[in-house]
């Protein structure tokens, strides 16, 4: 008998870990399209003495809406998954009652990884662009002039990365339950 309570323990300690990586997810996807969504800045910058209005804002760049769009996506797959958790924890039942509710919960971390992932890598590349400019023409970094524009796309940036790490851990987390509890 003693034994089984431990095994309902060590099966509640690692639906809380579940639980806690639903959170993290739900919570930085959200202040990544938090921060994203303020990325807005005006500035002049000064080309060869000419006086250049520059104005940037998340939405000019496919790749930023990208990001937005994705983090949208994978936040409200998160709060549902994490109300579900949480519900499930509350009520006593398990948070996976069975394989094919394993291998969906799987699959979807999988996907919205890979979109956290891409959207991530767009966004990178554009950002880097306007950091560094464009190589083979006088224009200058657009970073210089417009640094918060940048400072908040690469803390976006940022937190696109780790919601992709929480979720992947959580992705990785179905996996154990699956290949170590055969009776699910």
């Amino acid at each position: 008998m003693r034994r089984n309570g431990e095994e309902v323990e060590k099966r509640r300690r690692r639906e809380v870990v579940q639980v806690a990586l639903r959170g993290g997810c739900l919570a930085a996807s959200a202040t990544a399209m938090a921060v994203m969504l303020t990325a807005t800045e005006e500035g002049v910058a000064d080309i060869y003495g000419f006086k250049l209005t520059l104005s940037s804002n998340w939405s000019f760049s496919p790749s930023y809406q990208y990001v937005v769009g994705a983090c949208t996506a994978t936040m409200l797959y998160s709060l549902i998954q994490l109300s579900l958790g949480v519900y499930r924890l509350l009520t006593g039942s398990p948070i996976t009652p069975s394989r094919f509710q394993a291998w969906l919960s799987f699959s979807s971390d999988q996907l919205f990884g890979c979109l956290m992932m891409s959207a991530g890598s767009a966004g990178c590349g554009v950002t880097n662009l306007n950091k560094t400019g464009i190589r083979h023409t006088p224009l200058p970094d657009f970073c210089k002039t417009l640094s918060s524009f940048c400072n908040h796309v690469a803390l976006s940036l940022l937190l696109v990365f780790l919601s992709f790490i929480f979720i992947a851990s959580s992705s990785l987390f179905n996996l154990l339950v699956l290949s170590t509890h055969v009776d699910l």
